[in-house]
């Protein structure tokens, strides 16, 4: 099924499929990379969690009535998706206040946010994928006005399905990353991962941090806590 390498990011390797024009396989890494990629390292398994999770979740927003790329997890570290043309925009949800936007604006750690924060962020590295507005959008990507009001209005509804899933697992949903991308009849919808390196999680009795944070602030082994997570979407009927 596999069959040429199309293009490798920090966390996957991304094929084409033989035969199949609008059908592509992702491939997880073992890698973890933060602060654009000025701290990497390799973790072995990795890429066997992220897939995982990241199906794991597909399949639950797909059973609420979300549309995403994702087709089935082929194996342990591969997925088949729909193949979209991606809108370089990461869509940032947030829940609670941590991380940049703590930094960025000196609201306090762990401040809600009644409703949710949607920020739209600049997909270029060389820039450091930048802060912007609405009017940055429609002049930096060719998504159209209506198109903005769409993904913000995707994104929530992500949120408020995401919430009931990792509430049930008793995780807190911080915040979290999305990309969106057009499929070949050029409907939005979801793509990339939902994952522990794309979402900020804290454990609802302990606070502790179940996410890539680990890995940012060295906070313990990320395995141990990537592999509990599988476990526990994995005990949900």
């Amino acid at each position: 099924m596999k069959d040429k390498l199309l293009y490798e990011g920090k966390a996957k390797q991304v094929f084409t499929v033989e035969g199949e024009e609008n059908l592509l396989v992702l491939s997880y890494k073992n890698d973890a990379t933060a602060f654009n990629g000025e701290k990497k390292e390799e973790f072995k398994g990795k890429g066997r969690y992220n897939n995982l999770i990241s199906a794991k979740v597909f399949e639950y927003l797909h059973q609420n009535g979300v549309k995403s790329h994702f087709k089935e997890a082929l194996n342990e570290t591969e997925q088949l998706v729909e193949k979209t043309t991606i809108i370089p925009l990461e869509v940032v949800v947030r829940n609670v206040a941590a991380g940049s936007i703590v930094r960025r604006i000196g609201v306090e750690e762990k401040t809600n946010f009644t409703p949710s924060l949607v920020e739209f962020f600049y997909k270029k590295d060389e820039l450091g994928d930048p802060l912007i507005n609405d009017a940055h959008a429609l002049l930096l990507t060719d998504a159209k006005e209506e198109e903005l009001v769409q993904i913000k209005e995707m994104a929530l509804k992500v949120n408020e399905v995401l919430q009931n899933l990792f509430k049930e697992v008793n995780l807190e949903l911080v915040d979290f990353k999305l990309e969106f991308g057009r499929n070949a009849s050029g409907d939005i919808v979801l793509s990339d991962e939902v994952s522990p390196d794309t979402c900020r999680l804290w454990d609802i009795e302990t606070g502790e941090k179940m996410d890539k944070d680990v890995f940012r602030e060295d906070l313990g082994d990320l395995m141990t806590v990537y592999e509990n997570i599988l476990t526990r979407l994995e005990a949900l009927k």
